[in-house]
């Protein structure tokens, strides 16, 4: 681990603290007793996605975190938060057991984690994923969701 400040290569672990899918620490540069932070994660297997048009690409956690960020970022609490969504889908997942997965089953796995959020959040990323044409689009998926809320909450 090199020294954001001044390349040092030792530094000294002064506090580790586990966020659930990774392990948060902060550190000590041993040369110039600057402090940063690094994260450390499980290293898992190469995901591949399969598009809609049939081709595959590797699953890049940036880029959902980006594409999250991009669509709802101002309705959700924090960076953190988008990041936790991100973590909560990487799980699903792998849960899945598999190395290929479809783009679809990584949309639905946003839209649940944003159904127990933000609606506003659901219905904007819901836009985009399910590519509304209309406003009666945006109506539909209102009303289900408001009906999935009410049932889990009539539970």
């Amino acid at each position: 681990m090199h020294c954001s400040k001044c390349g040092g290569e030792e530094s000294r672990v002064i506090e580790s603290r586990d966020t659930g899918s990774s392990i948060r620490r902060r550190r000590e540069c041993i040369e110039c007793g600057h402090r940063y932070t690094t994260y450390e994660r499980l290293e898992r297997p190469n995901l591949a996605v399969i598009k809609k048009d049939g081709r595959k690409v590797l699953f890049d956690r940036q880029k959902l975190f980006n594409a999250i960020q991009r669509s709802v970022g101002k309705f959700l609490d924090s960076e953190a938060e988008v990041e936790d969504i991100v973590a909560r889908v990487e799980d699903n997942l792998y849960g899945l057991g598999e190395l290929e997965v479809m783009s679809r089953q990584i949309g639905d796995f946003v839209m649940e984690q944003l159904a127990n959020r933000n609606e506003v959040a659901y219905i904007r990323f819901a836009s985009v994923y399910r590519e509304f044409k209309t406003a009666d689009e945006f109506v539909e998926t209102l009303h289900e969701l408001r009906k999935k809320s009410d049932s889990t909450s009539q539970k």
